[in-house]
């Protein structure tokens, strides 16, 4: 009997708050306008979650939506794995609260913590247990509130972010065409202090913080060092990929950039040779919402009905760390 088994995407949900916050708004906030941020960014508005909301809340809509677009009971979920840098509180981890919300009482559960490239790192954990045979099935969730932490008052961070949840049901099969065929990560911890929270963890006492420098307790980025990384490094990664797998163009029908900045996708699916109509984004909706961006672009690809099973994604992503990375894979199950 064959044992070689390949990870499968098999479903995908997402959930966003409902309070929209756009241009227009942040432009009586702060000295910006539509217009410059659209021509900078691409973005149009972004939702940020509300003040009685928590990052397990959206995880828990998001997981909820996935298993009920998949018909998943719970119960025969093997794993749940949640991306974010944002959860409730340092202990317990989100999966942990979700996997009890949901009853999900025969699996394990814990959290991954890489910015912006966490989904594409949770992913291929997930892949990695289902390919071992350790699991079946796992729950893949990856999402952020970065609005808590972002410096309202900071022009060039405050018109980039904003919060949502996405998740993706992964399970192992066959090994045909379908599933992660391939996936490569990549981290450059010498870049990590061009994009980070400097007061959120062990290393600096938030108390220190408001005594000190306040704006410590928010994101800080050097924007202009962060924009040429992310071109290069997700371009590299996706054209390594791509060799090490002898895949031309048009063996992508969809490429899934992490959401970042409309400029920086637009640059690395040029480097690629991509046409636009390969290139998926939904930025404009939703801003940069961390980890969740390539599930929640995910989910609206198969909404707009362009995710489909059979469709061959390349996806690529860019976060703090500095960490990077891509995959390749064909949706859905024979």
């Amino acid at each position: 009997m064959n044992t070689l088994r390949r990870a499968k995407c098999v479903a995908v949900g997402h959930y966003v708050p409902e309070k929209v916050l756009t241009n227009a708004d942040l432009a009586q906030m702060v000295e910006t306008s539509d217009e410059w941020i659209r021509s900078r960014t691409g973005i149009e508005k972004r939702r940020i979650i509300a003040e009685d909301e928590r990052l397990s809340d959206m995880a828990f809509h998001a997981a909820q939506r996935c298993l009920a677009n998949a018909q998943c009971a719970p119960e025969s979920l093997d794993g749940i794995i949640v991306a974010t840098s944002t959860g409730d509180t340092t202990m317990p981890a989100v999966g942990n609260i979700i996997q009890h919300r949901l009853g999900a009482s025969s699996a394990f559960a814990f959290d991954i913590v890489n910015a912006c490239s966490g989904f594409l790192t949770a992913m291929s954990n997930a892949a990695a247990f289902l390919e071992a045979g350790r699991a079946q099935r796992i729950l893949v969730v990856a999402g952020d509130a970065m609005s808590p932490f972002i410096d309202w008052e900071d022009r060039n961070t405050c018109v980039l972010f904003g919060d949502g949840c996405g998740a993706v049901l992964m399970e192992a099969g066959d090994m045909d065409e379908f599933g992660v065929l391939d996936f490569l990560l990549a981290s450059d911890g010498g870049g990590g202090v061009t994009l980070c929270i400097p007061a959120s963890g062990s290393a600096i006492r938030p108390q220190q913080a408001l005594a000190n420098n306040p704006k410590d307790l928010y994101l800080q980025q050097d924007g202009r060092r962060v924009f040429n990384h992310a071109i290069r490094a997700m371009t590299s990664s996706c054209q390594n990929l791509m060799n090490r797998n002898a895949l031309g163009l048009d063996d992508i029908d969809l490429f899934v950039p992490h959401q970042a900045n409309m400029r920086i996708m637009t640059a690395v699916g040029e480097r690629l040779g991509l046409r636009e109509d390969q290139l998926f984004s939904n930025i404009a909706e939703y801003g940069n919402t961390t980890a969740a961006t390539v599930p929640l672009a995910l989910s609206d690809a198969q909404n707009a009905g362009l995710l489909k099973t059979g469709t061959r994604i390349l996806i690529t992503t860019f976060g703090a760390g500095y960490s990077w990375g891509a995959a390749y894979l064909t949706w859905g199950r024979a």
